[in-house]
Formats: C-alpha cells, structure tokens, sequence
C-alpha cells in the first residue's frame, strides 16, 4: 500500500492492454506499476512491492508467466498472483494454476466488473 492506495503490478507485453488496465484501476483509486516483460516485472515486483499481481501467460516466451509465478513464490511473495489469459476458458478446467503459484485466472479480454470485484475481494 501507498498513500492509502492499494499497489497492482500489471505484466503484460501488449501495450494497448497496459493502457486500459491503467486507466480502469487508476479511476477505481489503485496506484498501477506495469511491465512488458517478466524479466522487468521481476524487477519492479522487487522495487515495489505490490499488494496483488497481474501476469500475462504468453509474453517473451510462451510460458514466461509461469516462470515469473515460480520466481515469486522463491522471493517469498505473499501477494496474490492472478494470471491473464487469451488461451480461452478452457484453460481453467485443464490447467491446475494453484500449484504454479497463481490465486486465480482471468480470460483475456478481461471483463472490467469481475475484475474490479476481485480486487475488491482480495484487498481487504
């Protein structure tokens, strides 16, 4: 938390997402830290802190997201990770995210209301 604010670190190698999550939780009163890679995201998660994480699956490589889970969990985070992705719903009926280290999954695109009381929910 800063200034009374609740921190999201956002990770994601498409810009244009990066653009609409930032005005979306800065108009909801969270303070947004973003990434285009999971090697910067490593990085600013260590400078920053943040109380929860979003992490895009599919960046530089294909499971950079899960790599980037893994990572945490040895830096001991204790903040939720919740995973983005554009593989289709699927994946959380054949994918136990849990034990990579993920507290959930949102599909790409991302639905703003579902989103917003998740947060809610989680930050408490």
């Amino acid at each position: 938390m800063q200034d009374g604010k609740y921190v999201i670190l956002t990770i994601d190698d498409d810009p244009d997402f990066l653009q609409a999550i930032r005005l979306l939780l800065e108009a909801h009163g969270y303070i947004l830290v973003q990434a285009p890679s999971a090697e910067e995201g490593l990085n600013v998660y260590k400078k920053t802190k943040p109380d929860l994480i979003l992490v895009d699956l599919m960046m530089e490589e294909i499971d950079a997201g899960a790599k980037l889970a893994k990572e945490l969990k040895l830096l001991n985070n204790k903040a939720p990770v919740y995973l983005l992705s554009g593989a289709g719903d699927e994946i959380t009926d054949i994918t136990d995210y849990s034990h990579l280290g993920f507290t959930g999954v949102f599909q790409k695109p991302v639905k703003n209301d579902r989103l917003l009381s998740v947060l809610k929910a989680k930050l408490k």
